[in-house]
């Protein structure tokens, strides 16, 4: 069975982004170790997950992405031709190349994705997608790149409300201050 995977960007106090998606906390540039550490959790991924929101900024902007960025070829090639899964309740069809809609009840349409041959999936967010997959204990895998600054406030990784038992995997520090810590469900 494959596993759905959540790696995303957070502050020391669990916000993925400001009160109105700000991600100016996010520390860069980043070093060599972190690179290597995401091209691992990437290693057995096939297919990319993401809400409707992140989605209309990721995939035009990875669709633009040039070596001239800071990003290698490999990588800018792999963003934009592995298979995309965005969840909407608005979109009825997709606007993007390479990307499939999928709506109505998350939890079944997950299981139906993880029993489907094929690699690993990964979600890098939004928000709301995140936090509505860790409450429903759909994800696998959790991989929180924890930057070095605390917000206050804004777009938590773990809904009000949710309590779900972690165990940890792995702590990784990197040289630019990140911290990733991995996390499984620790029924798993």
């Amino acid at each position: 069975m494959r596993k759905l995977k959540l790696q995303v960007q957070t502050t020391a106090d669990g916000y993925m982004g400001g009160p109105n998606g700000e991600m100016d906390w996010m520390t860069f540039p980043w070093t060599d170790d972190v690179g290597a550490y995401i091209k691992n959790v990437m290693a057995s991924v096939d297919t990319i997950v993401l809400g409707r929101n992140l989605a209309e900024g990721f995939i035009p902007v990875w669709a633009n992405r040039t070596e001239a960025d800071g990003e290698d070829q490999e990588t800018i090639d792999w963003m934009n031709n592995t298979p995309k899964i965005v969840f909407s309740n608005t979109l009825t069809e997709s606007p993007w190349p390479n990307t499939t809609l999928a709506n109505g009840d998350l939890a079944k349409t997950v299981a139906d994705l993880k029993s489907q041959p094929g690699g690993d999936l990964i979600v890098y967010g939004g928000a709301t997608l995140a936090a509505n997959l860790i409450a429903a204990e759909l994800i696998d895998e959790l991989h929180l790149f924890v930057n070095p600054t605390a917000i206050g406030t804004g777009l938590p990784v773990f809904a009000p409300g949710t309590y779900q038992p972690l165990r940890t995997v792995a702590a990784t520090p990197f040289d630019c201050g990140i911290t990733a810590l991995h996390y499984a469900p620790k029924s798993a």
